[in-house]
């Protein structure tokens, strides 16, 4: 307790003591002691009651009430409340200039925000951003459901998924020109934010982007085709002096017709938000041709080794993963030193094949440092630009893996480390994977069978 609040308290005790002990001494004196006593006590109660009264008066009212004077136990209660208040009123006061500056800055946003009530997903409140972007009005949309205001946008679904939901791209209901960015995010327990953003310019630049490579590859063909044949008429034997020229001639232009070629491969992957043509990719041979073409161009100087443990067969475009997994191979052998080991392995999930197959090129090479891991599949981006020129390297292999992987609904994982090697694994869905019979023969129920034809 205070030492106000203490002072207060024994002074409001000494108070009634003298209160009583002097109704007593009256009491004695006109020869009526108890019922002096008894009266003087019963006024004490009831004014306290009057003071508790007034207490309740003020926690009551609306208007503000200076507290009075005085030393005694109510007074200071009086004033503890009115401080209390004032209190309050300035913490209210604060909150309540809080929330207009969040809400001027959410409305000055150039991005649309709606706030959506989780369970009945209706309209909370929007910025002026979701007027233009979205077409919604201020106050005929307050409470009325999202998914029918945001026609014909299918949102239903994708509001279902809460907290799951991904970035979802769609033309705007209210302009058509307009691509839309959507973004699910739940703050509170009861509340959504959805996020609305104008992708449109960006889209526009990704576009011009891919047909200036490709527009761009495409050309250069055609000189390039006109050098190797220039390149191919000159013969080394007859001009001994320029043999170091012709090779090294030979050697960037085919470099820069590998460049082209993935720049287009590229460009195509880009482009395609599915697979054009899907069917069986038999693992088996797939596994056999990557093994040979990891020994044709290893030629002896490392040791390679293939174990296929998942025994099934994927869906998919068989040429584009077989440009995904020999880009692993060929970037495993370029940087792996001669005397080092490549290993190709397939295999269940670590939980069992009803979790999905993965396909894993490990390498007792360089490795890769950390920092370099998040960016390691960006375009033209490399570790050690020199390593890369001397390997032959494109620096367009692993965002190539990353493009076609995507298209088969898969996911690429790194993990190395300097002077021990790197692990590329690609993990492949249940959806992806299709079992083999005892002949060989691939199915699609991939889940009430055994993975080896040996448990049949």
């Amino acid at each position: 307790m205070p030492p106000r609040a203490r002072s207060a308290w024994f002074r409001t005790l000494g108070q009634l003591a003298l209160i009583l002990v002097g109704a007593a001494v009256l009491g004695i004196l006109v020869g009526y002691p108890w019922p002096i006593v008894t009266a003087a006590a019963l006024g004490v109660v009831a004014w306290h009651y009057w003071r508790l009264r007034r207490v309740l008066i003020r926690l009551t009212a609306r208007q503000r009430l200076t507290p009075p004077l005085g030393e005694g136990i109510w007074n200071e209660l009086d004033r503890l409340l009115h401080r209390s208040q004032a209190e309050m009123r300035g913490r209210k006061r604060r909150l309540i200039e809080m929330l207009r500056a969040y809400r001027a800055a959410a409305a000055a946003m150039p991005d649309a925000i709606v706030v959506v009530e989780r369970n009945s997903q209706r309209i909370q409140w929007f910025n002026e951003a979701a007027t233009g972007l979205m077409g919604l009005r201020y106050p005929r949309d307050i409470g009325a459901p999202v998914v029918n205001r945001l026609q014909p946008l299918q949102l239903a679904h994708w509001l279902a998924s809460g907290r799951n939901a991904e970035p979802l791209e769609a033309a705007s209901p209210w302009n058509p020109a307009i691509t839309l960015s959507l973004r699910l995010i739940p703050y509170s327990e009861n509340l959504w934010l959805l996020v609305a953003r104008d992708v449109s310019r960006l889209l526009q630049l990704e576009q011009m982007r891919r047909d200036f490579v490709a527009n761009v590859s495409h050309e250069l063909r055609t000189p390039l085709t006109v050098v190797h044949g220039y390149l191919d008429m000159l013969d080394p034997e007859e001009h001994p002096d320029w043999a170091p020229m012709l090779a090294e001639m030979q050697r960037q232009s085919q470099r820069m017709t590998q460049l082209v070629e993935d720049l287009l491969t590229l460009s195509r992957l880009e482009s395609q938000d599915n697979l054009p043509a899907e069917d069986t990719v038999s693992m088996a041979s797939m596994l056999s041709t990557l093994k040979r073409e990891a020994n044709a161009l290893s030629q002896g100087r490392h040791e390679i080794a293939m174990d296929d443990l998942a025994g099934v067969d994927l869906f998919g475009s068989n040429k584009e993963l077989h440009s995904a997994f020999s880009n692993l191979v060929g970037n495993a052998i370029r940087y792996t030193p001669a005397g080092g080991s490549i290993r190709i392995r397939f295999r269940p999930e670590s939980s069992g094949i009803a979790r999905g197959v993965v396909l894993e090129v490990v390498d007792s090479g360089y490795g890769i440092p950390a920092a370099h891991l998040p960016r390691i599949t960006e375009r033209f981006y490399r570790v050690s630009t020199s390593r890369s020129r001397e390997s032959g390297g494109t620096g367009l292999g692993l965002s190539i893996v990353k493009h076609v992987l995507h298209l088969h609904q898969a996911r690429l994982e790194i993990a190395s480390e300097v002077g021990r090697g790197s692990t590329f694994a690609c993990h492949f869905g249940v959806d992806r994977i299709r079992r083999r019979d005892a002949y060989g023969e691939a199915y699609a129920d991939n889940l009430a069978y055994p993975a080896h034809p040996s448990d049949i």
